[in-house]
């Protein structure tokens, strides 16, 4: 089969070169070998798709291009998998799969990127955790992170609950980065009296790539989540370019901040809780939830109200467009620029939309730092509108925040309350300018 059109089909056809066959080509005075991918039909008909020998994909523009067919799609044998077995003395550890990266593999018969289904198979990319502890799979869903709503995170705080109250010692979840930071927030505010780990883990790339950062980071989440000491939603990623150790982030402090870098997610406003290498859980703060042994008595609260937006605040921003949001939203959170600023033309707006009992809540765009509105006569008249200050928060961590307190009441001091009280460590007492810039090594 060929999933290519026009010019691009016409040429690989004309040459007997089908979908997955391995090719060289020739262009520029250069040569590439590899598996052809499948280009999806909607894509223009001028490139062809190949996946090189060192798992990289490249787009390679045919005319100029010489084709030829080095093999056939070769059908691989199935291999035979580890055996996987209990070990005695290894606490119980589920990894709760919800897609992303982490999850996945290249299938070099076919050139695709395809789930892992089984825990054999993770276990034959990385036979060291059978040595940390004993892993179940719990296959939720497979999503791109990007597409998870709220009630994906209710569905994945009603299974970490179960985990836990069925004894397990701390609970992974295999996730898409792209927003983990959202529902490692979401089960910060959803799992109360938490009393074991429960670590979100990603990978820039797929485990079996020669760059992959999946190895480690799921060493470092295995580690923790069945012998860490913080009771806690975090988020374990890697710490630097090498493969030495990873950071483990407080959920609600935890961002990403660089598209494809390895050590892509950073901590804002206060220092990671750990370091976490192959041999060792190296503690960096003392100002967290801690681990308690016995059967979990976790309570879950997943009561949250999707209906808030997240905006930013911009130069030359109409008032028309924030009442436009009233009619869909039952909250806002804006993110304002500097300490938490937005047009003067848009506060008499905030004001009507508080009147009208649609809480807005002020972030900054800065990230770093603290919302200040007392300062400058802005964030005084802002004060004055009636808005909330979100502190130190995130601006995404806020959003998920007001949804929670959506969930549980309409009343605005009632929420006004509950957004200002630290809840899961997303508010600092204090702010400390040693916090900057976010590199920790």
């Amino acid at each position: 089969m060929l999933h290519y059109r026009g010019r691009a089909r016409e040429v690989l056809s004309r040459l007997g070169i089908e979908d997955f066959d391995r090719v060289r080509v020739r262009k520029g005075g250069e040569i590439y070998e590899g598996i052809l991918i499948p280009r999806p039909e909607i894509l223009d008909d001028e490139h062809v798709i190949i996946k090189l020998d060192n798992g990289y994909n490249i787009g390679i523009r045919i005319d100029g291009a010489e084709f030829e067919l080095l093999a056939k799609r070769e059908i691989l044998p199935e291999r035979s998998l580890p055996k996987l077995s209990y070990k005695e003395g290894l606490p119980r550890v589920p990894m709760i799969i919800t897609g992303g990266t982490i999850t996945s593999r290249v299938d070099y018969s076919t050139g695709a990127v395809i789930a892992h289904e089984k825990p054999e198979e993770l276990l034959d990319l990385i036979p060291e955790l059978a040595e940390i502890a004993n892993i179940d799979y719990v296959k939720l869903f497979v999503e791109f992170s990007e597409n998870l709503t709220p009630e994906h995170w209710r569905q994945i705080a009603r299974a970490v609950a179960s985990e836990l109250r069925k004894g397990a010692e701390g609970v992974i979840i295999a996730h898409g980065t792209d927003t983990m930071h959202y529902t490692a927030s979401a089960l910060a505010f959803m799992l109360k009296e938490l009393d074991k780990p429960v670590v979100l883990v990603g990978s820039q790339r797929s485990v079996d790539r020669p760059s992959t950062d999946a190895v480690m980071n799921i060493i470092a989440a295995t580690k923790l989540a069945a012998s860490g000491p913080i009771a806690e939603p975090v988020i374990v990623m890697h710490a630097g370019p090498s493969d030495d150790f990873a950071y483990v982030l407080r959920g609600v402090r935890a961002r990403k901040m660089h598209t494809s870098r390895r050590d892509a997610f950073v901590s804002v406003n206060e220092p990671p809780l750990a370091r976490v290498s192959r041999d060792s859980i190296e503690l960096i703060s003392k100002d967290f939830r801690k681990r308690r042994e016995g059967r979990s008595e976790v309570i879950l609260d997943d009561r949250i109200d999707g209906r808030v937006a997240l905006i930013q605040a911009w130069p030359g921003m109409p008032p028309e467009y924030l009442r436009s949001l009233a009619s869909v939203f039952k909250g806002i959170v804006i993110a304002g620029t500097g300490l938490g600023h937005v047009p003067k033309q848009v506060i008499p707006e905030v004001r009507e939309l508080v009147r009208s009992g649609v809480p807005v809540v002020i972030s900054s765009q800065c990230l770093f730092g603290r919302v200040d509105l007392k300062v400058y006569e802005t964030g005084r008249r802002l004060l004055e509108a009636g808005v909330i200050p979100a502190m130190d928060m995130l601006p995404e961590v806020a959003l998920v925040k007001l949804m929670f307190a959506l969930g549980h009441t309409q009343d605005l001091e009632e929420i006004r309350r509950l957004m200002l009280s630290n809840l899961a460590g997303e508010i600092g007492a204090h702010l400390s300018l040693s916090v900057f810039p976010p590199c920790w090594r």
